[in-house]
């Protein structure tokens, strides 16, 4: 208890000065940091497809870029930003270029040829991060700083920008720092009206988010009505802007999959535009939605889509914790077939689609598990059958005069991946198997794991990888998948024709250790016999990458979650003479 008299102590007049002192002193001891303008994470990729993203530059102490446009930037103004960053080589700091043109990936590329090599070109085609910088002119600087997600830094680039990046190491500012800028004002167009929310804002949600964000599905909250929307908006916001969401991002300039979510800039700037006009629900009288899910649920019995299967698989019963992270569950299936079957198509039915974020099924031997020969070699071709991920392609039919081939005895070999959502469940999930006719003559469709060996060093954000091989026969490639652990950072999927010739068929730019579907390709690619496949891409084992649980161990290479692979998966089958030695019928 305090005593009365005390109370009248402090309330004394010099005690109420003494007190204000103290107040102001502890004010001036708190971090001054608190005091530079907020910005909102971001995620762009850059003429060459790579993605820079400002919460992944963590490990750097700036990421530090300059506003251009080809109509106003000066090659004069150009080359000084080149020099600046030329003097900070040595510092742990990144530099590159903000279009704000709205330029295609096809100029940007035109552009960069002639733009310092050491500068990569970031593309920002509805110009929304410039708009959330509040860039104003063309040749503005951005002192960004990743780890708190604040500006040190704004204005030209003159002998102050200088002096920021010097103190950075020792004492950053702690007010963001502002200079004039003279360059031409930038031409952001934003619309001056908010999108409407039926019209325009509705259909992008119900198209690509709706499959997931609903009663029962694998998204955490359900996507089905405006009132849901307006309360999520600040969330779906940011995780458009930094390419979380949609999951499983790819680069859509190379190759197109429908297991792949794109988003246009249109539809992006679309629904940042509308949530930023504070998500008006405007006048219309039906939520569509609402209208939506009703539908969805209305139509949630399942039907095999080809009819009843020839052979209905069940997985085991996997229990799922309510909370936690789950290492992979693998699971062999015996199929006692009398004689070999071709598969012509698969459809998965989840039990608990709330919580089954990714199966991969393999054909194996009797003596091998699910990794088989990958175990012992990089590069090795094996019986792949199917991936399921979240969305609407459950069945997958196999090219026409293609099939799995699952000889007599052989298994098949499951590896399961769950999400925890606060309710513990439990998973038996059926895959349902169709089987082509005893009289069809049929290729067989393979996967090709072109892997690498490697240990991964501790504390490294870039650890480039490169695996390839020959190819002997013509072959089509009907999809690819990318295989990382916790510490993937990219990968990409490229054909060398014998003339050395390169071509990229496939961008994962920004892996996801949660996302790893099949892409099976829209139009397949006919590689040429002699030609070379190869994956190339990076690890990151350092605190920017969010997944990393501990970016200070060095990591062995590994099958398993805790240790660290990097395997690109080629689907392909034979073609013309050289597929004679692989057609079979179902009888052989």
């Amino acid at each position: 208890m305090i005593s009365t008299s005390r109370i009248e102590q402090a309330g004394s007049l010099p005690h109420r000065v003494a007190l204000i002192l103290v107040v102001l002193l502890v004010l001036q001891s708190i971090p001054a940091n608190a005091a530079l303008e907020r910005v909102s994470d971001f995620a762009l990729l850059d003429a060459q497809g790579e993605f820079h993203q400002l919460s992944r530059y963590k490990h750097r102490d700036a990421l530090v870029l300059m506003t251009y446009d080809p109509t106003c930037s000066s090659g004069e103004e150009i080359q000084r930003f080149a020099s600046v960053q030329a003097a900070f080589a040595g510092a742990n700091m990144s530099f590159g270029l903000l279009d704000t043109s709205g330029a295609s990936r096809a100029e940007l590329s035109a552009l960069a040829g002639s733009l310092p090599a050491t500068l990569p070109l970031l593309q920002d085609g509805p110009q929304l991060v410039a708009d959330l910088l509040g860039a104003n002119k063309v040749g503005e600087v951005f002192v960004l700083n990743p780890d708190r997600l604040n500006l040190f830094y704004r204005g030209n680039s003159g002998g102050v920008l200088t002096e920021v990046l010097e103190s950075l190491d020792t004492s950053p500012p702690s007010d963001t720092v502002v200079t004039e800028v003279s360059g031409c004002a930038l031409a952001i167009s934003r619309a001056t009206e908010a999108p409407d929310y039926a019209v325009d804002v509705a259909p992008i949600i119900r198209d690509n988010c709706t499959e997931c964000h609903r009663r029962g599905g694998v998204g955490p909250f359900a996507m089905d009505s405006y009132i849901m929307l307006l309360g999520w908006s600040p969330m779906i916001r940011e995780v458009v802007l930094n390419k979380r969401m949609p999951p499983a991002q790819v680069d859509p300039e190379y190759g197109r999959s429908k297991m792949a979510r794109y988003l246009s800039d249109e539809e992006i700037e679309t629904l940042v535009t509308w949530i930023d006009a504070r998500a008006p629900r405007g006048n219309v009288a039906e939520d569509p939605l609402e209208i939506h899910a009703a539908q969805l649920a209305a139509a949630n019995e399942f039907e095999w889509q080809l009819g009843e299967p020839d052979r209905v698989v069940v997985g085991p019963s996997n229990a799922i914790p309510s909370t936690g992270v789950m290492d992979y569950i693998y699971a062999d299936v015996a199929l006692d077939f009398d004689g070999d079957r071709w598969l012509r198509a698969i459809e998965t039915r989840p039990g608990d689609e709330s919580v089954l974020h990714h199966l991969m099924v393999f054909v194996t031997a009797p003596d091998e598990d699910f990794w088989g020969e990958e175990r012992e070699l990089p590069v090795v071709s094996r019986r792949f059958v199917e991936g399921y991920a979240p969305g609407p392609h459950r069945l997958i039919e196999f090219d026409e005069g293609t099939g799995v081939l699952i000889p007599q005895g052989h298994k098949l070999s499951l590896q399961f991946h769950y999400v925890t959502n606060g309710q513990s469940t439990v998973d038996e999930t059926e895959l349902g198997l169709y089987f082509a006719a005893p009289d069809d003559s049929l290729v067989e469709r393979r996967a090709l794991a072109v892997g690498a060996r490697f240990e991964l060093p501790a504390d490294v954000a870039n650890f480039p990888l490169t695996a390839e091989t020959k190819i002997e026969t013509d072959i089509i490639v009907t999809g690819v998948r990318a295989r990382m652990s916790y510490r993937g950072k990219k990968m990409r999927f490229v054909s060398v024709d014998p003339n050395g010739g390169e071509r990229i068929l496939f961008s994962v730019p920004a892996y996801n250790y949660g996302w790893q579907p099949h892409y099976v390709f829209d139009e397949p690619v006919a590689i040429a016999a002699g030609s070379r496949l190869r994956v190339e891409g990076a690890l990151d084992n350092s605190l920017s990458n969010p997944t990393n649980p501990d970016p200070s161990r060095t990591v062995a290479w590994g099958l398993e979650s805790w240790e660290e692979m990097f395997t690109g998966y080629f689907t392909y089958y034979e073609t013309g003479a050289a597929s004679d030695s692989s057609a079979h019928s179902a009888n052989d």
